[in-house]
């Protein structure tokens, strides 16, 4: 199986597991948008046109942009609009510009409701026709003439050229030279005073600014509205807590396999056995109002651990039991009494527990002298405080556990303290979740179970 196929399986599995917890962390986080909703006011967004005739290239269009939202035209528009305590820097955060096609600068502004933005947008683009308008008509040559004295120029040059070609005597005297020759400076002059003025045609169709109408009054909220806020928000949330399950289940370092099991105990696997039931939820459940949450969540079963298999009938079931039971008949020299140790709060391992203890009186029972076949007695010990009884009667410790419910430091401390109640650790036996409830036999009841768990008896800590 690929990464990938995993990855979509454990999704699927947090899915599955966790969907009262996932709703609910969805509608908090669909509630914190809303929240963020109301402290955040709301915007709206108004657009005009302003229309740039002539050729422009693209370089000059941007510049035309940056113009639009200078401090120059905003302050010009914040004096225009007279509204106290606004500054031109404060608009200038709620103003922008962009050039588009056509030759056309696109001018946006934002405000608290559809009137100012609408007013807001159409009073910069009004000052920035008026400001692109006053700086084409300024000139740095303080003896350059407007357009009118140009033409004028023009005019009296061509009847002063006129007036001496009429007086220009066609020979080849002094005089005609010097008369051709103020001619030709005239005709320069004339070209010159040409030239300026087609510059100034071209800067005056150039400034020539028009706004493409008022611009449209906003008829909905600038994002982010309130809508996309809650969906942000449950998004993010939903996000959080699915990345939240996979990186825990990523650093979780509790063992899964018999091996590390019992490995980490240093005694030998004496098998696995299946606890009918599915998954249960782990113990102590408690009755206060932290418990009753995690019950309604879903919290308190495991998620990342494998669906458990379809159980068969119950025949099947019990051979795994009697297989553990003849394996620790062979494995023991001689009939001895044994502590079956179950951590405290693993319900598969209890339960497996109590079936071990029928299975194991059973075979007792059903034998003539009994030899070769353990006596044992169930203890619950508490994990993280580990106390197993000082050995009495009893010369060696049976342990039953679920499989990625304990770290290897956990399990090594259980074994710790059985070594410190100068216990041997035996065997380890695996108990295994599947599906169904075996159909019972007729001749055997299955209540056998829990009442043989409750004659063998319950310690935690403590002596015997």
């Amino acid at each position: 199986m690929s990464d990938d196929t995993i990855r979509l399986v454990t999704i699927g599995r947090i899915f599955r597991r966790r969907w009262r917890l996932l709703i609910v962390l969805t509608v908090v986080g669909a509630l914190a948008g809303y929240g963020v909703s109301l402290l955040v006011p709301p915007r709206y967004t108004a657009s005009a046109s302003v229309l740039l005739p002539g050729q422009w290239e693209e370089r000059a269009l941007l510049t035309q942009a940056e113009v639009a939202t200078s401090s120059e035209v905003v302050d010009r528009a914040a004096a225009a609009l007279g509204r106290p305590g606004v500054s031109g820097a404060e608009l200038r955060d709620r103003v922008s510009a962009k050039a588009t096609d056509g030759n056309i600068v696109k001018i946006s502004g934002t405000a608290e409701t559809p009137e100012r933005a609408q007013r807001l947008t159409d009073e910069v683009a009004q000052q920035f026709v008026t400001f692109a308008a006053r700086i084409a008509g300024d000139s740095t040559d303080p003896d350059a003439a407007g357009p009118e004295a140009l033409r004028k120029k023009v005019e009296q040059t061509d009847r002063r050229i006129t007036e001496l070609a009429d007086a220009t005597d066609p020979g080849q005297t002094v005089e005609s030279v010097q008369a051709r020759t103020e001619l030709e400076k005239l005709r320069t002059a004339l070209r010159e005073a040409m030239k300026k003025l087609d510059e100034a045609d071209l800067a005056t169709s150039k400034a020539g600014m028009v706004v493409m109408g008022p611009a449209a009054r906003p008829t909905g909220e600038a994002p982010p509205t309130r809508t996309q806020l809650i969906g942000a928000g449950a998004l993010l949330f939903f996000l959080l807590a699915i990345i939240g399950h996979l990186t825990a289940a990523r650093m979780d370092r509790r063992l899964r396999t018999e091996t590390e099991i019992a490995a980490a105990l240093g005694s030998a696997l004496l098998g696995t056995v299946d606890v009918p039931g599915g998954l249960p939820a782990h113990r102590p459940r408690g009755r206060g109002p932290l418990a009753w949450v995690r019950r309604l969540l879903g919290v308190g079963t495991r998620w990342d651990m494998p669906a458990p298999r379809v159980s068969g009938d119950e025949a099947g079931v019990r051979i795994r039991y009697q297989r553990v039971c003849a394996r620790l008949r062979d494995q023991l020299p001689a009939p001895r009494r044994l502590l079956v140790v179950v951590p405290a709060g693993d319900e598969l391992a209890r339960r497996a527990a109590g079936q071990l203890v029928a299975e194991a009186e059973s075979d007792l029972s059903a034998s003539a002298s009994g030899t070769g076949h353990p006596v044992l007695r169930v203890v619950e010990v508490s994990v993280p405080r580990p106390m197993v009884p000082d050995r009495a009667t009893e010369s060696g410790v049976l342990v039953v556990l679920s499989a990625g419910s304990w770290t290897a430091e956990e399990l090594a401390g259980v074994a710790e303290a059985c070594e410190d109640g100068r216990h041997e650790v035996v065997g380890v036996i695996v108990a295994g979740p599947v599906l169904g409830r075996p159909t019972r036999s007729a001749g055997r009841r299955r209540d056998d179970a829990p009442s043989a768990l409750a004659v063998s008896g319950h310690v935690t800590g403590g002596s015997a």
